[in-house]
């Protein structure tokens, strides 16, 4: 009677089936097309205020060397740090004590209601008018417009944890501090993360509104110069750079999640081999 020898072991995936595995090759298909459709159609239509893909992407090699686009990117992360930082240090802890405690709710529903639906370039003229044009006014907006998405979901990230988790510690001896630590913070902290990453989107999106709207510095006053002198390639070179900063951030804020939270993420993991 013979007798099986060892399984043969499985190789690991070489380099090219775990780049297959990732998004990176499908982002890049698309850039590739979106590019191509960019050039075909500006070269056929040759419009003074469309620039080709090639003539924006020099147009952006060019700006990165030039001092005047560093400054630019000074002035407005300034806004964007402070106030993302701002947003998010008020608004998990009041989504919270929101979503734990219906009382506090039940008296500031409304008003997170009426920051939900106000258009913030409406509240520009307002601040312009108690704050100044400075850097205050400009870091407040971009509080406003990321406060909401961190309020929210950490609020929901509460709500969703099951009531008989809670109760069960309650049983066991728990204190309210211990049930924060161990149940609610842990519970709700995908939901928070998931929060603080489209608050960030929210606050590079608040940036540049009030730097076109309400003061021209920053890659806002970059985008109104080139505007008015009619440089169809540096502006959307600008726009370009606008964009590329935050993906990187918005990866950046997505591979944070990932680490805080794998227990949430592991089920957008690329499919294992056996």
């Amino acid at each position: 009677m013979t007798t099986a020898g060892p399984a043969p072991r499985s190789r690991p995936p070489g380099r090219i089936r775990r780049l297959l595995g990732t998004d990176l090759p499908y982002q890049m298909l698309t850039l590739l097309v979106v590019a191509a459709l960019w050039e075909g159609y500006a070269r056929t239509h040759e419009s003074i205020l469309l620039p080709t893909f090639t003539e924006t992407a020099a147009a952006t090699v060019t700006l990165l060397g030039e001092g005047e686009l560093w400054r630019a990117a000074w002035l407005s992360n300034q806004a964007l740090v402070l106030g993302f930082l701002i947003a998010v240090a008020l608004g998990v802890p009041a989504g919270l004590l929101l979503g734990r405690f219906s009382a506090i709710e039940r008296y500031t529903d409304v008003y997170l209601s009426i920051l939900l639906v106000t258009p913030m370039a409406g509240i520009i003229p307002l601040l312009v008018m108690s704050v100044g044009f400075g850097l205050a006014s400009r870091v407040i907006l971009v509080a406003l417009f990321s406060v909401v998405m961190a309020v929210t979901n950490a609020r929901a990230g509460i709500r969703q944890i099951d009531a008989s988790l809670i109760e069960m510690s309650r049983t066991f001896g728990a204190s309210e501090a211990q049930i924060w630590r161990r149940v609610l913070i842990p519970g709700a902290m995908p939901a928070i993360m998931t929060g603080v990453r489209l608050a960030l989107g929210r606050a590079v999106t608040g940036m540049v509104i009030v730097e076109l709207l309400m003061v021209s510095v920053g890659y806002g006053g970059l985008i109104l110069t080139y505007r008015s002198h009619f440089d169809a390639p540096a502006l959307y070179a600008v726009v370009v750079i606008v964009l590329s900063e935050a993906v990187l951030l918005i990866s950046a804020a997505r591979w944070i999640e990932r680490k805080m939270t794998p227990w949430a993420t592991s089920h957008h993991s690329p499919r294992s081999t056996a």
